[in-house]
């Protein structure tokens, strides 16, 4: 496995290894010491999520707080994605700031997201199943959410907004000058 510190510290792109022949592929998907040693602290996850959604659906921002705060590593198991994490770390130095990984079936590639970070992703493809680990469980009272379409965070989700299709929550959540993650 390959993994590559972003410019957001913490968030790791990886690219597992793949062995390919004429009966298909094979691949680690996860070894959580590797994880672990590329961290510098040992992660254990703890819960697994899987959504499938069609081109244009944008999920996303969210994030958990406090003690249900959680690290995601996410990968596509059909599709593509456009993944988005956006720092929220308090004194970051690059608090407000996101990137954003193409993840596919094709390419293999992962995020890791560490806990303080906004996440969501939007679908590039006809449909994407997104798989992602979690190292707290999903708690509905410590959720939050912040409006993918912020103009302060103006993140490019690579579909036109014509053709975006969000939740009602998503819809209705915080701007980011409201949002406060402590």
């Amino acid at each position: 496995m390959n993994f590559t510190q972003t410019d957001l510290k913490g968030c790791f792109i990886i690219q597992p290894k793949i062995f390919e022949d004429n009966r298909g592929y094979f691949f680690e998907s996860f070894k959580g010491n590797l994880l672990s040693e590329a961290l510098g602290y040992k992660i254990n996850f703890i819960q697994d999520n899987e959504s499938s959604s069609k081109y244009g659906v944008v999920r996303g921002l969210h994030i958990q707080r406090g003690e249900f705060s959680q690290s995601k590593l996410v990968r596509v198991l059909s599709g593509k994605i456009l993944d988005v994490a956006v720092d929220v770390r308090k004194d970051s130095p690059t608090y407000g700031k996101h990137i954003s990984v193409e993840l596919s079936s094709e390419n293999k590639t992962q995020l890791f997201i560490p806990k303080g970070f906004l996440h969501g992703f939007s679908v590039l493809s006809e449909t994407a199943v997104v798989f992602y680990k979690c190292d707290a469980n999903y708690d509905p009272a410590s959720e939050d959410s912040c409006h993918p379409l912020d103009e302060e965070l103006n993140i490019d989700w690579k579909v036109p907004v014509e053709k975006m299709t969000l939740s009602d929550k998503d819809q209705n959540a915080k701007r980011f000058s409201e949002f406060n993650p402590y």
